[in-house]
């Protein structure tokens, strides 16, 4: 008898604390209701055409981008089809991957040109803590024959972490979500949120009972600031690398469990090296993150993609540096290689399903194979947008004669203002000329033959000396003003990475991050020259440029454009800042422009 009188107590003084919670729990659930009805129609099912094999996605814009893993649309093909919340197929098409990120990003069709789909905002997964509540969403086991998504409800359980590629495979995550929502086979690619309703991350991986694949509480979500890295190289269909900084570290132990990082190794041929980076040298932090671990410095590097430039800062013995380096890539050159081993299962993935090859189906005239590309169709969308955006700054087509530029120069090395004067002369239409570019700066010019008959070096080419290359890169700038891509042996769309135009005054920034500003990247191939173009994002404006050599191992010309004034009603830079090898050569302030016809 006392014991139920004690159990009804008992039962009585919870069901008060829970009454006098009741009104909170019930917004709480209100609101998490909405949440999930707010996102729900942005879900996508993706399914192999012919509805055998699959995963999940999440649509990012009204104009039916969305993103899942690569594993899912590996074994589908380049075409797929995914269904909404409202019952309807559509037809998908492969936009662009990132192979080692395990991320894709897909296209659907509208049924009607013009017509909006769903979608859901991204969030900022840096944002995210242990213990935050977080949704899923997606299709396990492939249940949604009516694409109503399954919905799962739990913690974040830890952030940051590191899963290496498991099997022999190439599939990294780094910095990635760890949750105890439940996510199982078929939830793959699919949406993590926030309670906001935005996406803060990718489902993408789970560790699962070796005996059958059941969820054991721990699943992995790629964070969304990641993938915002790619989105650009995601966009342009390319099949995209990640970054190595080209350097090995090791953590040394110090009192109170903090750790140094020091460089074990580091390539001759990494730009870090050329920056100053050595060995022994005390890693501190990496893109404005205190790295205090290897671990912690897998994690960071993991997070870009190949060619970014990242501000890293380091320590050698009392004296720190901040310098800004350009990343090497890690993947092989082709991961399907046939002349490479193919790469082995991945046992915490889905198994792949075999597609039926080729594209199938309505989206198949948005695909187009080309090595090095998820789809180089989208590639030249994202090329002609950027070219046509630059042309509305100023049609230069009927301007492909001799152009003369005026104006005053402060060189580095007299530190003393001169005049100068350049020339650049293109190929006349009889094919008689050759082009040429002449600097005169002060009473003492210089004139260079841009592609001449006899097989001069690199470093012959990298004139005015001191420039690295300002003489060439002036003759590039005009033919891509005048001409676009025609003549050129390559242009591409390179995705968007991070530009840092230096100060007006040329003194070093308080840091390298309050310089950046993203920039669309264009790359183009014209004899030996590459070269690589930033553009704004939002006009297209030409920021800058960087030349190479082909054959020549050594630092680029930058070139910085600022100063955009109208000239006869087409704008052109008035101020031109020069760098070779992290050395200021000298600014050029432009007075005139003369610009002759074709």
């Amino acid at each position: 008898m006392r014991i139920a009188l004690y159990s009804l107590l008992a039962a009585l003084f919870v069901a008060s604390i829970a009454s006098a919670q009741h009104p909170m729990v019930l917004k709480q659930e209100a609101d998490r209701v909405a949440v999930i009805a707010r996102v729900k129609p942005s879900v996508v099912a993706v399914f192999a055409r012919g509805g055998q094999g699959g995963g999940t996605g999440v649509l990012i814009n009204d104009e039916g981008y969305a993103l899942t893993n690569f594993h899912v649309v590996q074994p589908t093909g380049p075409t797929m089809q995914c269904g909404l919340a409202d019952g309807i197929l559509y037809d998908g098409v492969l936009v662009g991957w990132d192979k080692v990120g395990d991320v894709a990003l897909i296209k659907l069709l509208p049924k009607k040109d013009g017509a909006k789909f769903p979608f859901s905002a991204m969030g900022n997964s840096d944002l995210v803590r242990e213990g935050d509540w977080s949704i899923a969403m997606g299709n396990p086991f492939l249940l949604a024959t009516d694409f109503t998504p399954t919905v799962t409800f739990g913690l974040v359980s830890g952030v940051h972490r590191y899963q290496p590629p498991a099997g022999g495979g190439f599939l990294e995550y780094t910095d990635c979500i760890q949750i105890d929502t439940s996510i199982n086979p078929g939830n793959s690619g699919g949406p993590l949120f926030n309670l906001k309703g935005e996406v803060i991350g990718i489902n993408g991986r789970g560790s699962f009972d070796k005996r059958g694949r059941i969820n054991s509480g721990v699943g992995y979500a790629i964070s969304i600031n990641q993938i915002k890295n790619f989105m650009g190289h995601l966009q342009a269909g390319l099949d995209s690398d990640h970054a190595s900084l080209g350097a090995l570290v090791r953590t040394e132990a110090e009192g109170f469990g903090i750790g140094k990082t020091r460089i074990t190794a580091i390539l001759d041929e990494a730009d870090a090296a050329r920056r100053g980076l050595d060995l022994e040298d005390e890693l501190s932090s990496f893109a404005g993150r205190a790295i205090t671990s290897d671990n912690h410095y897998k994690n960071v590097v993991g997070i870009f993609p190949r060619g970014w430039r990242v501000p890293l800062e380091y320590r050698r013995g009392d004296t720190k540096k901040e310098i800004l380096v350009r990343l090497m890539g890690q993947q092989r050159k082709e991961v399907n290689d046939p002349m490479q081993p193919p790469p082995k299962v991945d046992p915490k993935q889905p198994p792949p399903i075999k597609g039926k090859g080729g594209p199938q189906g309505p989206a198949a005239k948005y695909y187009e194979p080309k090595a090095g590309f998820a789809n180089y169709y989208f590639n030249k969308q994202e090329k002609a947008r950027v070219l046509a955006g630059l042309k509305k700054n100023g049609d230069f087509g009927a301007l492909g004669g001799a152009w003369t530029i005026d104006g005053g120069v402060r060189l580095l090395k007299s530190n003393n203002d001169s005049s100068f004067t350049i020339d650049i002369k293109d190929v006349k239409a009889d094919g008689n000329e050759t082009p040429t570019v002449l600097v005169k700066i002060g009473a003492f010019p210089d004139t260079l033959e841009i592609f001449p008959k006899d097989n001069i070096a690199a470093k012959d080419r990298r004139r005015p000396n001191g420039s690295g290359g300002l003489m060439p890169a002036l003759y590039v700038w005009k033919h891509l003003m005048t001409k676009g891509e025609a003549n050129l042996s390559e242009c591409l769309h390179a995705g968007m990475e991070p530009f840092y135009p230096p100060r007006l005054d040329n003194a070093a920034p308080r840091t390298w991050s309050d310089q950046r500003v993203d920039a669309d990247v264009l790359t183009t191939q014209q004899g030996l020259y590459r070269v690589k173009w930033f553009f704004a994002r939002s006009d297209q404006k030409l920021l800058g440029m960087e030349l190479r050599m082909q054959e020549y191992n050594e630092d680029p010309c930058e070139v910085y454009f600022s100063d955009y004034r109208a000239v006869d009603g087409r704008q052109l830079p008035h101020r031109m800042q020069v760098y070779y090898k992290d050395v200021h050569y000298g600014t050029f302030t432009v007075t005139s422009y003369k610009l002759a016809g074709n």
